[in-house]
């Protein structure tokens, strides 16, 4: 599935730009959350290592959180000042890029094509996405789950 390089993403801090803009050395590799769900807040500390960890990475972790970017700040807290944070309230990118529930994590090469993705969490789902990341990249990988991390659960529609 290949995604809409001519949408446009709105970080938190900054002016829109298409996705194509977002991508144009390294591919994407966003966790999409709806703050509005506890399933989305049982992930982020679990979602915060797994993007740390590739931030060294030859790709772009980020955030795209289904809100304004006020709540986005207000939700992420200080995570939003360590990766890109897109603000998504219409649910558009999350939709372009395929995803049917939230959480998702994926990697998105610079063509648009999702060449991995996850939804709610299971720690193999997860796994997968992350060894297709460091493939990708050609980088270490962290371990997957942790200790700490959530029980296994299905997402939230996004198109609630």
């Amino acid at each position: 599935m290949a995604a809409d390089l001519d949408l446009e993403l709105t970080p938190v801090e900054g002016e829109a730009r298409t996705l194509s803009c977002f991508m144009t050395t390294f591919p994407l590799v966003p966790v999409v959350l709806d703050p509005y769900t506890n399933e989305s807040s049982w992930i982020l500390n679990t979602a915060r290592r797994a993007l740390t960890h590739f931030k060294g990475a030859g790709c772009r972790p980020c955030w795209i959180v289904t809100c304004p970017a006020d709540e986005a700040k207000t939700y992420l807290g200080p995570y939003a000042d360590e990766f890109l944070t897109f603000a998504d309230p219409d649910r558009t990118m999350a939709k372009n890029l395929g995803v049917v529930e939230v959480p998702a994590f994926l990697l998105v090469r610079q063509d648009g094509e999702v060449i991995a993705k996850a939804e709610g969490w299971n720690a193999d789902e997860w796994r997968a996405v992350i060894e297709s990341i460091a493939e990708f990249t050609h980088w270490s990988r962290p371990p997957m789950p942790a200790d700490g991390d959530p029980g296994t659960y299905s997402g939230t529609p996004i198109s609630a």
